[in-house]
């Protein structure tokens, strides 16, 4: 294994936990801040500190004007709408749940890369992968489907809106943002989401919910730093290396990360039904995974 590869794997798996991690964390932040609001501090102080990582860095700014045009997509499409809807949502869903519905954002990686990136192949093995790895999903988290109303569905939906928003943005960017640094290119649009997301807290939700704790600022801080501006950074240095369908199955992971984190801090079971639908998703994901490999060794030994 090449220095490069080691990278990219180490890379790949830091994001799965931290990602898996901060479906708690926001939940854990709303204990203590309103969800627009909440979001809005994570994403003021993220990019505060990628901005510091720039300028000791001596990284500019893209300003040409499909730059612009990338951040302000980013901006609204990637952070203020699909956070404030997971945010908002995070209020009805479970954490684990949550998770779990954001996992159409793979298929629509998949649906959206066939039509804008022609040399972005789909395949037969991403496709039975992302297919386990789905229902390796949802048996892990069967028992806690609700379709009432009052408490599941508008926040479900929300969730599932938001992956395909996702998904949308991280393959424009795979196709039209080559050009960009992976720290500039996360200033302006958090900068944005930060701005925005603030504001409407403060002008549109009941400050009065907002009870500063401990865990609460810490969540948002954690959520800054590690899930906003590593998780992000790493997330579009992957996506210049790897394929952006394979990248995007980490969907599938954070959920089992979650489940983990919450068996060791928590004390919840990890019951048969746990095991076998983890155990699906890693079987997704090495078919997913491997099954290209394989077919590019096969290829290359018959040329």
């Amino acid at each position: 294994m090449n220095r490069e590869t080691f990278k990219i794997i180490f890379t790949y798996l830091l994001l799965c936990f931290i990602w898996g991690s901060t479906w708690l964390a926001i939940r854990i932040s709303l204990e203590s801040f309103t969800p627009f609001l909440s979001g809005g501090l994570r994403f003021i102080i993220a990019s505060i500190a990628i901005f510091v990582v720039m300028r000791l860095r001596g990284i500019t700014l893209q300003k040409d004007k499909l730059s612009v045009k990338l951040y302000l997509q980013m901006g609204f499409l990637s952070f203020v709408i699909p956070f404030g809807l997971v945010y908002w949502a995070e209020q009805f869903v479970p954490s684990g749940l949550a998770s779990v519905l954001f996992g159409v954002y793979p298929f629509f990686v998949a649906i959206f890369s066939y039509f804008m990136i022609p040399n972005e192949k789909i395949g037969i093995g991403k496709t039975i992968g992302m297919i386990l790895g789905f229902a390796g999903i949802v048996i892990i988290f069967s028992d806690s489907f609700s379709f009432t109303i009052s408490d599941y569905l508008l926040g479900m939906f929300a969730v599932m809106l938001s992956g395909i928003m996702q998904a949308y943005i991280a393959v424009t960017l795979k196709k039209y943002g080559k050009h960009l640094n992976p720290l500039s290119m996360n200033f302006i649009p958090m900068l944005i989401a930060g701005i925005a997301g603030t504001l409407i807290g403060l002008l549109a939700e009941d400050m009065s919910r907002v009870s500063l704790h401990e865990a609460g600022i810490f969540a948002v801080l954690y959520l800054a730093l590690f899930g906003s501006v590593v998780t992000f950074t790493a997330f579009y240095w992957l996506m210049k290396r790897i394929n952006v369908v394979i990248l995007s199955l980490i969907a599938f992971i954070t959920p089992i990360v979650a489940l983990i984190l919450g068996w060791i801090f928590y004390n919840e079971v990890l019951t048969t039904q746990h095991l076998i639908g983890s155990s699906m998703v890693l079987i997704g994901l090495l078919i997913a995974n491997l099954y290209g490999i394989a077919f590019q060794k096969v290829k290359e030994i018959k040329i």
